[in-house]
């Protein structure tokens, strides 16, 4: 293992951490003197890009994704104020370096893979290349890509432009097709023994990849210049050539031992850090999971009990017996109202989420069917409403699923049961029928079931605006808005101003979080 941390380095000095402030895409001062990309083998880039991109995502899902979306808020101190929206030059630069680290590192992969035939590597890296980089410009708008991380190739530059996210997504596309057609030849892959993920399994791998190519078409779907319907009817009707997840035993998952280095994120992390301490669940979350009525919570989603647990400390009386309630804190509250709503409060599940050995879940089957619930509810593939509740309902059975195999790591064991399924499906937090507005139910229930995958709900609620979230009084540091993206580093901009200033010219607005991003709902909207 000393060895591949070695090779890892390497490939990070190489391609993504030159300097503090190119983070891989502006490869400025350049030692000549470091590894060439030929001297390092590419399965000793694999490993840690695969290891490494789990636990960043496991902590970005944990750090900002659940603190922005709503599915928790810090409010048991103020060390942590992301869910106010306080956000930092600093990290807009972190969140950068790391998605366009990995990205590089991906890319050294490939190079090295090429140079000696392996057609397994090549295609596996094309597709964590391009898992990091939609994350990049998912959270930053236009970025380099044509001519990203080309400082070392001949003719290649150290301030790339920036593409626009159109043109990033066509290119990512492209380079999706050209991973699957490496997949379908069904090359070996030599090290099986080092992918924590598939075992080298290239079918697997395949099917992640297509099924990323669906979750990055449903992201532009909104822009009708992009085809999204064609390319999804295509992959729909051709499972031969695109085959995507069909199970959750499919899902991208990376699976960590425990033992150092193969441990998760939330290795060795205590139950106060990870929650009791300042996270809770949120308010938000409880309303979309809980079922009141006359004050009495008398339904709850199988997997809440699941994502969290109640505080002991929140109860009611009923008949002068006590019962223990679900109660979630205010994401985005006031200082001054912190202490109050975070009284009683739900924590996050320490049990099921907080291992050395929980997963990191890039993507999984539910993911898939609720794209294609959607794509048939819109008409972008055939099958109209009826085809679209089909998807709808597999994809909630789905997520029951793969919630419910973790429900035994629960302080309380929960199990979700065929016949918990169908009550679900027939409840007013879930029923087809007797949704009015069946978008709103869709991108609910995709939001619940994206708890725990890296970015993707943050990436999601910017697509769709659901679920209706309440911006708290306390997000002053944004003027109350939602961060429609995180800045262009002070770095960034020094390093390559002209191409900055050019991107954030073409996207409308200023090096702020609230420019919107492309293919997001504010920018549709703002366009029209």
């Amino acid at each position: 293992m000393n060895m591949i941390r070695n090779n890892w380095l390497a490939g990070v000095l190489l391609l993504s951490g030159l300097t503090a402030c190119t983070g891989g895409l502006e490869d400025a001062n350049v030692d000549p003197n470091k590894m060439l990309v030929g001297d390092v083998n590419p399965y000793g880039m694999f490993e840690p890009l695969l290891y490494n991109g789990g636990t960043t995502w496991q902590n970005y899902t944990w750090y900002w994704n659940d603190e922005l979306i709503q599915f928790t808020a810090f409010t048991g101190g103020v060390t942590r104020e992301e869910h106010r929206y306080k956000i930092s030059d600093g990290d807009w630069k972190s969140v950068w370096n790391k998605y366009s680290g990995f990205a590089g590192n991906a890319v050294h992969m490939y190079d090295l893979a090429a140079q000696r035939d392996d057609k397994a590597v090549e295609a596996v890296a094309l597709t964590l290349k391009v898992l990091n980089m939609y994350n990049l410009t998912d959270m930053h708008g236009d970025i380099p890509y044509s001519e990203a991380f080309q400082a070392r190739t001949p003719g290649g530059t150290t301030k790339p432009k920036f593409d626009s996210q159109a043109d990033v997504y066509r290119q990512m596309f492209a380079e999706l097709e050209t991973a699957n057609k490496l997949y379908a030849e069904s090359p070996v892959f030599q090290k099986p023994e080092l992918d924590g993920m598939y075992k080298g399994n290239m079918k697997a791998w395949q099917k992640f990849n297509n099924s990323l190519y669906l979750r990055l078409l449903c992201r532009v779907s909104g822009r009708s210049e992009m085809n999204v319907g064609q390319k999804m009817t295509e992959i729909l009707a051709n499972p031969a050539t695109y085959p995507v997840f069909t199970s959750n035993a499919d899902n991208a998952v990376v699976n960590f031992s425990g033992i150092k280095p193969y441990a998760s994120y939330f290795d060795a992390m205590n139950e106060g850090n990870f929650t009791t301490s300042g996270r809770k669940l949120t308010t938000q979350l409880i309303k979309m999971t809980v079922v009141t009525e006359d004050n009495l919570q008398v339904y709850e989603d199988p997997r809440l009990a699941i994502y969290g647990r109640k505080n002991p400390n929140a109860t009611i009386e009923v008949n002068k017996v006590k019962i223990n309630i679900w109660k979630g804190t205010v994401g985005g509250c006031t200082r001054e109202e912190m202490n109050s709503v975070d009284a009683g409060a739900a924590f996050l599940n320490f049990g099921v989420l907080c291992r050395s050995n929980a997963p990191a879940t890039f993507m999984d089957f539910a993911e898939v069917q609720f794209i294609y619930a959607e794509a048939a509810l819109k008409g972008l593939i055939s099958g109209g409403e009826t085809k679209a509740k089909s998807y709808y309902e597999a994809a909630v059975k789905a997520s029951l699923e793969k919630w419910g195999a973790l429900g035994s790591l629960s302080l309380t064991p929960v199990t979700i049961t065929e016949a918990d399924m169908t009550t679900f499906l027939n409840s007013k937090l879930a029923s087809w029928e007797n949704a009015i507005n069946k978008q709103e139910l869709l991108g609910n229930q995709k939001f619940l079931a994206l708890f725990w995958v890296g970015m993707e709900a943050y990436h999601e609620y910017r697509r769709t605006g659901y679920p209706e979230l309440t911006i708290g009084a306390g997000t002053d540091y944004n003027d109350f808005q939602f961060p429609a993206r995180f800045g262009y580093s002070s770095v960034t901009l020094a390093t390559n101003h002209a191409n900055a200033e050019a991107a954030l010219e073409r996207m409308g607005g200023a090096n702020d979080m609230k420019t919107p991003v492309w293919w997001s709902l504010k920018a549709i909207n703002n366009s029209k």
